[in-house]
């Protein structure tokens, strides 16, 4: 099954929903381009990887390279409903430890608005 970005928005957030395989060619390209056009302005995305049936090297590859240029345009990535596949993927390559990662799309939307709140304030 090719993958299938379908993308909406809550607030100034932009949800995008996978389905499918990210894998090499043009899977993991469409991924990249449609999230870095977000991430280019300082945009926050939250990746749903609920449907995401398969991921290889190059989908790994892809989501790191979007958490670093990310990082680089001060915009925010999360990647939220990992499906048991890519949980198991990215525990074994540890980038579960670098992706800012969230068991559900709702909690991930919460954390953008938590971000914001100052608890010195």
């Amino acid at each position: 099954m090719k993958l299938s970005l379908e993308i909406r928005n809550c607030g100034d957030v932009v949800i995008v929903h996978c389905q499918g395989r990210i894998v090499y060619r043009d899977e993991a390209v469409a991924l990249s381009r449609l999230v870095g056009e977000v991430l280019a302005n300082g945009g926050k995305v939250v990746l749903d990887l609920s449907g995401v049936s398969s991921l290889d090297s190059a989908g790994i590859g892809e989501l790191a390279f979007l958490h670093t240029w990310a990082q680089s345009r001060n915009a925010e990535l999360k990647c939220a409903s990992l499906s048991p596949v890519v949980r198991d993927l990215l525990g074994l390559t540890n980038l579960d430890s670098v992706l800012d990662i969230h068991p559900t799309l709702d909690e991930a939307l919460a954390a953008f608005q938590s971000a914001g709140v100052c608890a010195d304030c």
